[in-house]
């Protein structure tokens, strides 16, 4: 991807002046800002309407840029080593002298960091002397954006810059491990448990339903499209999409597909976006088609879940 200096250097601009600019990333979209600025992070809450409990996650450049922030350990270096830059993102201890908002952690002493790939983000990143707390940019609860057009659709003229980059890669959020004690998965995202753990070579405890909010992506009703939306359904009802895995020989105009034949990398990078689609053609309700429950499907159920709490 051909990355645009000017473009760059605009939001570097905005974001050395404490303002909050949309930026591109390999998952979904990020609502950015200074995150050792108490101003800036402050107005990232304001603007995604996002509950305080709810942290946020802070993204690098690299692990050299971390040090000053983080306490490491071995099993974080491994994963750094085989999978950063990418979809990834890890809870630390944060160090004492670190100058990382208090808004950020909800004044808790552990941090979720990550380093994205995206080619614009980490250009961006390289040309900072700060971090950048930076969420979905998308309205709290709603469906996350993996386009451009999506954060303007959701935000208008709030945000001061959408940094272009194109449809997100992937197209879910970030898997998210916890590795203070015993690996820990706090949230089922765009990297495949079983490759993390192949790594690690070691048991990982999966704990994305949580009692306390300790992470992004734990509240019961998130991703939401806004209208009802009812799981392994067979039968549809009138006036309902139905959300199918992949095509099927029979179709009609409300059947939407998420892949052309059952490809979860594909069907996870159309999700949010197709969960547009059908609330923009003004359907009253998405009847979901069962999803294999295995792979990236365990992380495409999740997300789907989570929207139906509606």
């Amino acid at each position: 991807m051909k990355i645009n200096l000017s473009n760059i250097k605009k939001a570097k601009k905005l974001l050395n002046k404490n303002e909050c600019v949309a930026i591109p990333t390999e998952t979904v979209y990020g609502l950015a800002g200074n995150a050792y600025s108490d101003l800036a992070c402050k107005k990232i809450y304001k603007l995604k309407k996002r509950p305080k409990n709810n942290p946020l996650i802070v993204h690098y450049y690299n692990a050299h840029d971390l040090k000053k922030d983080c306490n490491f350990n071995s099993n974080f270096f491994k994963l750094y080593k085989k999978f950063c830059p990418g979809p990834i993102t890890f809870v630390l201890d944060l160090n004492k002298n670190s100058q990382i908002s208090k808004i950020v952690t909800n004044k808790k002493n552990t941090i979720a960091v990550r380093f994205p790939k995206h080619p614009v983000a980490r250009n961006l990143l390289k040309n900072l002397k700060f971090p950048l707390a930076a969420p979905s940019a998308n309205l709290s609860s709603k469906v996350s954006a993996v386009r451009s057009a999506d954060v303007k659709e959701d935000f208008g003229k709030k945000i001061k810059y959408v940094l272009e980059g194109g449809k997100s890669s992937i197209g879910l959020e970030s898997t998210i491990i916890d590795l203070r004690n015993k690996p820990k998965i706090l949230r089922l995202g765009g990297m495949e448990i079983s490759i993390i753990r192949k790594v690690l070579n070691k048991k990982i405890i999966i704990d994305n339903n949580p009692s306390k909010i300790s992470t992004p992506g734990q509240l019961k009703l998130h991703y939401s499209p806004g209208i009802p939306l009812r799981l392994n359904v067979k039968k549809i009802k009138d006036n309902e999409a139905y959300l199918l895995i992949k095509k099927t020989k029979k179709t009609k105009p409300n059947y939407y597909f998420l892949s052309k034949k059952g490809d979860l990398k594909e069907a996870a990078k159309n999700l949010y976006s197709t969960l547009r689609k059908i609330k923009k053609n003004k359907y009253k309700s998405i009847a979901v088609a069962k999803i294999p429950n295995k792979g990236l499907g365990k992380t495409i159920n999740d997300r789907l879940i989570r929207a139906s709490k509606l």
